[in-house]
């Protein structure tokens, strides 16, 4: 959904969509929510998404419609604010997916990211592993899975912390996995 800075003309050009409606003739339809976060911040998040999408824009198939998602977060502490904007498509259509739709689902795809993706990326150090021939990167990425789904079902937010709690305690790691510890 999200166009990314590995696809440079795709951003720019539709960054050029939302700068330049009536090059385009183009009606947008917006969405916004602001939320109070944990840590004393503020964010905010506003969306302007459009279904008038010139046939063959974007170069792929079945794109429905462009959003632009503009983040602002607010630390109140110290008053910093920090803002990002993103570009994105879909092949949603409108009909079945109006901009308070979609930027719920841009937020829920931001959840997926967050809990699975940065996990297995940062704390597991997935990016970082050697394992590139045959079917061992798929196993490992399975026990990697396996052992999320253990912390994460034994009640533990934090996977880091998790993973530092058990790599001291290696029977209750034993335990957590189901294994009889006879002493």
């Amino acid at each position: 959904m999200q166009v990314k800075d590995n696809h440079p003309t795709l951003r720019k050009k539709i960054a050029s969509f939302f700068r330049n409606p009536a090059l385009y003739q183009a009606e947008f339809a917006h969405a916004g929510v602001t939320e109070l976060k944990r840590r004393g911040r503020v964010e905010t998040r506003s969306l302007q998404a459009s279904d008038d999408v010139p046939r063959g824009f974007t170069g792929f198939a079945g794109v429905r419609q462009l959003f632009r998602l503009e983040r602002q977060v607010l630390v109140k502490r110290t008053g910093e604010v920090h803002s990002e904007e993103v570009y994105g498509m879909t092949s949603l259509a409108r009909a079945w997916c109006p901009a308070e739709r979609l930027l719920s689902l841009v937020r829920g795809h931001w959840t997926i990211e967050n809990r699975v993706h940065y996990v297995r990326d940062v704390t597991m150090g997935e990016d970082k592993s050697q394992t590139r021939s045959g079917s061992l990167p798929q196993v490992m990425a399975m026990f990697r899975g396996a052992a999320l789904a253990l912390v994460r079902s034994a009640g533990y937010g934090n996977v880091a912390a998790a993973r530092r709690y058990f790599a001291a305690r290696p029977i209750q790691a034993l335990k957590l996995m189901g294994c009889q510890i006879t002493e």
